[in-house]
């Protein structure tokens, strides 16, 4: 039986700490789902389908690498339903800080109540990039500074169009 894993998010840009956590959950099953999150509440900086084209230029160099299939699914509706729909036995979820945590532990709690066939495995990041996260490097590189290291020279390229640097 093929192991497939989801690893869902906004993505809003994609950082070096979720392609971290990509390769390594990449070890840990057969086929790795991005599910991108539609989340109009949050009001994203990029749209669903260039969050969807940057995770898949991405994510293709992580699966050759890997030897993983690495595929990205947008979905709006429960993360269970959407681990249900693409056949994931696992949805994998990233923590930073303990603050993560305690969040992401409701969120466990609901879900094995929903589908209790659906484990939910974290990975801790790697501490370099634990301090990275999506929506201070949006607003580090809105008051012009340099997020160059918290992301892909693609996706440093992508928000500085975006937000009118270049």
């Amino acid at each position: 039986m093929q192991r497939i894993g989801l690893y869902p998010g906004t993505f809003d840009p994609i950082t070096l700490g979720h392609i971290d956590i990509i390769r390594r959950a990449s070890a840990l099953v057969d086929k790795l789902v991005i599910g991108v999150a539609i989340n109009r509440d949050k009001g994203p900086l990029f749209s669903l389908e260039e969050r969807v084209a940057m995770i898949e230029a991405e994510c293709a160099k992580l699966s050759e690498q890997t030897g993983t299939e690495i595929v990205v699914h947008p979905f709006e509706n429960l993360l269970i339903d959407c681990a249900n729909d693409v056949g994931a036995q696992i949805i994998v979820r990233g923590l930073r800080a303990v603050a993560d945590f305690e969040y992401e532990y409701q969120m466990v709690g609901m879900n094995r109540v929903l589908d209790s066939s659906i484990e939910t495995v974290f990975l801790m990041a790697e501490a370099r990039h634990q301090a990275i996260a999506s929506k201070l490097v949006k607003e580090i590189a809105r008051l012009d500074g340099d997020v160059s290291s918290f992301v892909t020279p693609l996706v440093f390229d992508e928000l500085r169009k975006r937000l009118g640097k270049s």
